[in-house]
């Protein structure tokens, strides 16, 4: 059910006033940041439903496989002097009409879909344990099972060279391929590692931080099913959303997940009833309250913190009933640990409120 949780059950769901269709091309994405004063490339109405194409920035890591002639545009077009201070492709940003710096966008993700049968991960030189590895970059290409929705390694290679360049291309047919991870299947669930708002910060924000706008969370559970909540900063929020991935582990330790384009199909709402100080994660078992800092244990405090303010706004727990709870009731879990600002989570059953 959609937050006020002290709502009845039966959930208003806003009839679509429209479909919009938002293509991956040069025109319509930003390279690495987002930026307040960024030109929408879309405006909607609060509940229209909008499909959109998510590409990924590891596509170069075997562009045979992971490239469209509609991608091939992206990586060929936008020069790699505009891809900064970030590397995330961002499809966006979109408009919400009567959107105002308060407010809060419900996202509410329908479908997630591959746009191909294959997928990359880079054990990267920001990963946990780089110096572990020799300080050598290694790249694992993964074939998805559509049937079986599965995806298994199908090769590896290393890499000498740093990945410095958002979008580098690696022509893997001149590269020392090698066999991994034999008989090994890994559950596919796709998910978006960045989406968010624009921050009310002059210039352009980083799209490698997660922050109080949302940007690189890296939690897998924001798939298909799953709302997501985000504070509004500027007017029209700007919406965007990228680094898709097909599936990962909570922490990516190795840097990167298996990164892979998607489609996205998702409604977005308007909620002005509603308020929040960090994003917000409602599946239909659990509410995931976020925390970030460049230092975990304070992450998990920011986490722990806005939990309670949700437990007791929310549900209108007192504040002792709340720290409780969290303790007998809420997982603490990490959800990524690469990305310069740490992130942490706490997962809070739905099912244990007798009222919903």
């Amino acid at each position: 059910m959609a937050l006020n949780p002290s709502a009845p059950e039966t959930r208003n769901h806003p009839v679509p006033n429209a479909y919009h269709q938002l293509y991956a091309t040069p025109e319509t994405v930003h390279w690495g940041y987002f930026d307040p004063a960024q030109a929408p490339v879309l405006t909607i109405q609060s509940g229209d439903l909008v499909y959109a194409e998510a590409l990924t920035h590891h596509a170069g890591d075997d562009p045979d496989l992971m490239l469209d002639a509609r991608s091939w545009r992206v990586f060929k077009e936008i020069p790699e002097e505009d891809r900064n201070p970030g590397v995330h492709i961002m499809t966006g940003p979109i408009f919400i009409q009567d959107a105002k710096p308060g407010d809060m966008l419900e996202v509410r993700y329908l479908s997630m879909t591959p746009r191909n049968h294959y997928g990359s991960n880079l054990a990267a030189n920001w990963g946990h344990l780089y110096q572990e590895f020799d300080e050598t970059e290694r790249i694992t290409i993964y074939e998805l099972d559509p049937n079986s929705n599965n995806a298994s390694a199908i090769y590896a290679y290393d890499v000498k060279e740093k990945y410095m360049t958002p979008g580098r291309i690696t022509r893997c047919p001149e590269c020392d391929r090698q066999t991994a991870l034999n008989g090994v299947r890994v559950p596919v669930r796709p998910h978006l590692g960045t989406a968010g708002v624009a921050p009310a910060v002059n210039g352009r924000t980083s799209t490698i931080p997660p922050g109080l706008h949302g940007g690189n969370i890296d939690n897998w559970r924001i798939g298909a099913g799953a709302t997501m909540y985000y504070p509004v900063a500027v007017e029209g929020a700007l919406f965007s959303i990228g680094d898709p991935h097909v599936s990962q582990g909570d922490g990516e330790v190795s840097g990167t997940a298996i990164e892979s384009s998607l489609n996205v199909t998702m409604q977005i709402i308007l909620r002005k009833d509603f308020h929040f100080p960090s994003p917000l994660l409602e599946t239909p078992e659990f509410w995931i309250v976020h925390g970030f800092d460049e230092d975990m244990n304070q992450a998990v405090r920011n986490a722990s913190v806005d939990a309670i303010k949700l437990l007791t706004e929310q549900l209108r727990l007192s504040r002792n009933d709340a720290y409780s709870l969290l303790s007998v009731a809420g997982d603490l879990g990490i959800t990524q640990v690469v990305d310069s600002r740490q992130g942490a989570h706490l997962r809070i059953p739905r099912n244990i409120f007798p009222k919903l």
